[in-house]
């Protein structure tokens, strides 16, 4: 039987037709999601590897880290019912497999209590002890005749003289002086009372006299003794110390007052430091201090705090606090720039690692392992910290068990689950994935997030 070529190109056609649809049917019963294949795909798919110390490193099947090398561990799906899996009844927690916590060198403390000294660091300049100053004035009028002292840094006396001032007043008030001498012996024999009681009036005016001009009580004896007035004072200073500025010349005529010298006793000083607005509350007066110069590498000086400035400098939102140190050998000089240490008693507080304690930028965390692997975050309150420690002021209880290192793989861990104590949650880095309040089904993330839970590389 002959079929012509226009029925053999029909035929075919529908071989292929038919051929074609037989094909397309067990694809679509293969792969559609109501079919078996799918849910094959589904179900070897439910479980993908990590790498603990980059989280966003997403593997279908075990291997090893393309970053670090690290062997991948297995993430936690929510609805897949495997082990290791986040605990709906515990939202907020993150467990950890012990593998994961040897990789990351997990590793916990427990809070306890401690007694805290917290230590202030200052800058601080050497300066003159303001009431161990003086300045060396004038007491009469007339011409400098002798200088003792004619350069600055030398050393004086409160006992030896400075300076003579030659003064004609000074020559009058003694000639005054010894004439009223004279007149009190004459009139001691005077029968009356008023006469021989006036001599003394006298003496004692004119001994006044020669006191506000600044003679001194051993030059007056002298006087009486000579019974000749002295031409020249002899000038003394009113403590020991050192010429910190000269001012008068030899042969210089002065007026009653013309300062003459300034004069410092270094013996103490003070030291000047700039505290912190945030640490000068914890400075109290007569705290000890100590002070270290770069010019005696390995001396320490000791001094007390003596008095705290009552106002702020609002260019450096600083505040000055006042050391008196004893200065013997006179190693430390004015205007020295040396370091200061103050350490201010906190009492008895709960402390933990610096390390335990992650920064979010909003809040700060613990981590607290309530079981074995299984870490749960607190917001807590942080005060002083000292050396590698960490004052808590409230989240955490004494006996607390904490993460002191690993804490980022447990936050790491967090981001991935949306737990809401991740370090980043709270930033919008990775979709949160809690449930609302009633039990509703979990919020499902924008689709213009920024959310790393979808990252994955090959």
């Amino acid at each position: 039987m002959k079929f012509s070529r226009k029925t053999l190109i029909i035929v075919s056609a529908a071989l292929v037709l038919i051929a074609a649809a037989g094909g397309g049917f067990w694809w679509y019963g293969h792969f559609h999601p109501g079919g078996h294949g799918h849910d094959e795909k589904e179900a070897q798919g439910a479980t993908q590897y990590t790498c603990p110390m980059h989280p966003f490193i997403m593997k279908d099947k075990p291997g090893a880290c393309p970053i670090c090398g690290m062997s991948l561990v297995p993430v936690k799906q929510a609805g897949s019912g495997r082990a290791g899996e986040q605990s709906p009844e515990m939202p907020e927690h993150v467990s950890l497999s012990p593998s994961q916590m040897v990789m990351a060198n997990v590793a916990t403390v427990t809070v306890d209590s401690a007694l805290l000294d917290k230590e202030i660091s200052a800058v601080g300049i050497v300066q003159y002890d303001q009431s161990r100053q003086a300045r060396v004035t004038a007491w009469v009028a007339g011409r400098i005749d002798r200088l003792y002292v004619d350069t600055v840094g030398a050393h004086v006396s409160r006992g030896r003289p400075v300076a003579e001032v030659y003064s004609p007043d000074l020559v009058s008030a003694q000639q005054e002086y010894l004439l009223a001498l004279k007149s009190r012996e004459q009139f001691r024999d005077s029968p009356i009372q008023a006469i021989s009681q006036g001599g003394d009036g006298l003496v004692s005016s004119a001994r006044q006299r020669l006191k506000l001009l600044g003679v001194r009580d051993s030059q007056i004896r002298a006087l009486e003794r000579s019974g000749q007035p002295t031409i020249l004072l002899s000038i003394y200073t009113p403590l020991s110390g050192v010429v910190i500025e000269k001012i008068a010349l030899q042969g210089q005529y002065v007026n009653v007052g013309d300062p003459l010298f300034n004069i410092a006793d270094l013996s103490s000083v003070w030291v000047e430091a700039e505290v912190y607005e945030a640490d000068f509350p914890s400075v109290k007066i007569g705290q000890k201090a100590e002070i270290f110069s770069q010019s005696y590498p390995g001396k320490t000086f000791s001094g007390k705090v003596s008095f705290v400035y009552p106002f702020l400098d609002p260019k450096t939102r600083t505040v000055k606090v006042r050391v008196q140190i004893a200065n013997p050998g006179l190693r430390l000089k004015p205007d020295m720039f040396v370091n200061v240490s103050l350490k201010a008693s906190l009492g008895e507080a709960l402390v933990v690692p610096v390390t335990a304690v992650m920064d979010t930028g909003r809040n700060k965390v613990a981590w607290v392992e309530t079981e074995p692997g299984m870490f749960e975050p607190r917001d807590v309150r942080v005060g002083a910290r000292v050396g590698d420690r960490l004052q808590i002021l409230s989240g955490l209880v004494r006996g607390d068990k904490v993460a002191a290192s690993g804490g980022y793989l447990i936050d790491s861990e967090a981001q991935l689950k949306g737990v809401s104590g991740g370090g980043h949650a709270g930033h919008g880095g990775v979709s949160s994935k809690k449930r609302p309040v009633g039990g509703a089904a979990p919020v499902s993330p924008k689709k213009d997030d920024m959310s790393m839970d979808d990252m994955k590389m090959e």
